[in-house]
């Protein structure tokens, strides 16, 4: 029986793809022969087949996709050439050299794409001198092509159509956060999102995203964001918590991503019942972050540096009293105010102190400035932005409000 892909990725974009690594390689890293790549996501952005397996990719020439498992379906999914299986990693220089590139005595490899176990491994069977090349494949992934963005486009209006315009119609005060959760995810589903979402930095997982009514925004978290959450159970700290009731008092904070084959839009949406008294404060705060918001996507633009941005919202939520509760309560307050997103939630760059190369055209960003309030909950707002010429255009929306239902 002939089988056919469900989406074959382009030639011509893996090759846009393996250029601009292979020019960083070259600039930057002149002294290895090539880069192996071992994680599937970065396979997969560089061949377009979530095999399990190697990816070589030379300075110069073709890369070599080669499989432990699934050759057929990456015939499928791959417009690569140079394909091989392999059992053990004794094979691979054999595979390459064959193939026309071979390895040399100094290699770059995605050491995050390997456990400590299977690195000691690679070392043994193939001696050489390796060099981390983490770096590069996070900047040729930071820059979308043309093929990415349109796909992050449809996320994002898909993203905003769900929590604007359908959510609202869905939910109301009374409900615990875990109905709320099975009513996003219904939704969600319903509009095309695939039903997975991925992160990138060790150890960091997501499912859906995080539902927290009042107190629960500010709860002890373990996610390397600002907003805190309950969960399901200690360890499934995602979602909402069934025993949790949204408090017609109290603000509701859904930080819930959208997945459209493969790529991520980052939104962030409160929600008040539409007979809430709201506090004075809080409306003071969310005002203060649609103005970061604002202020920071207006200046998204090639040459900025992202630590400068940082610094000058910092100083900002310093001088109109809001530091000590900007980012997150306590231990949950993070040291960023935006970062990267495409394949992963998680992507660089991010808008924080250290990053200071200049962001680039074509990269994406998700701004998230929040406020959490003691007794209160959370406010603030977070929406996803293409980086252009003439300031960060948000792909998640044109309205950014609380939502009274």
């Amino acid at each position: 029986m002939p089988f056919t892909s469900i989406e074959r990725l382009p030639l011509a974009e893996t090759q846009i793809r393996t250029s601009r690594l292979q020019g960083l390689l070259n600039r930057e890293m002149p002294q290895v022969s090539g880069i192996f790549i071992f994680s599937r996501l970065n396979i997969y952005y560089l061949t377009g087949s979530w095999v399990n397996g190697v990816l070589w990719v030379p300075s110069e020439g073709e890369p070599t996709l080669m499989c432990r498992r699934g050759i057929e379906r990456a015939r499928l999914d791959s417009p690569l050439h140079q394909m091989a299986e392999y059992r053990s990693f004794t094979q691979l220089p054999e595979i390459c050299a064959d193939f026309g590139t071979p390895l040399g005595d100094t290699l770059g490899v995605e050491m995050g794409g390997l456990p400590w176990n299977l690195g000691l491994s690679l070392q043994k069977r193939i001696p050489a001198t390796y060099l981390p090349a983490d770096p590069l494949l996070s900047r040729t992934r930071a820059v979308k092509t043309d093929f990415e963005l349109a796909k992050m486009r449809e996320a994002g209006a898909k993203h905003h159509l769900c929590l604007y315009h359908i959510i609202p119609e869905c939910i109301h005060p009374g409900m615990n956060e875990r109905e709320i959760s099975l009513q996003i995810w219904n939704v969600f589903l319903n509009q095309g999102h695939c039903g997975m979402m991925r992160m990138e930095n060790f150890g960091e997982e997501i499912f859906l995203g995080h539902v927290a009514a009042g107190e629960n925004a500010n709860y002890p978290s373990v996610f390397n964001g600002p907003v805190g959450v309950k969960g399901v159970h200690p360890v499934i700290p995602h979602m909402g918590n069934q025993a949790t009731i949204w408090n017609p008092e109290q603000p509701l904070i859904v930080d819930c991503g959208f997945c459209l084959d493969g790529y991520h839009s980052d939104k962030t949406q409160v929600y008040w019942s539409s007979k809430a008294h709201i506090p004075e404060y809080a409306r003071k705060a969310q005002d203060f972050c649609l103005d970061i918001q604002m202020w920071i996507a207006e200046r998204l633009r090639p040459g900025a540096i992202p630590s400068e941005l940082f610094a000058a919202c910092w100083k900002r939520a310093e001088k109109q009293g809001f530091m000590e509760e900007f980012m997150g309560l306590g231990k949950n307050k993070v040291q960023f105010i935006g970062h990267g997103i495409g394949l992963a939630i998680d992507e660089h760059p991010v808008i924080a102190r250290g990053f200071d190369a200049p962001l680039e055209e074509g990269m994406t960003m998700a701004l998230e400035p929040k406020i959490g309030i003691s007794g209160l909950g959370m406010v603030g707002v977070e929406n996803t932005f293409e980086i252009t010429r003439n300031g960060g255009r948000c792909l998640s929306g044109d309205m950014f409000n609380p939502i009274l239902v």
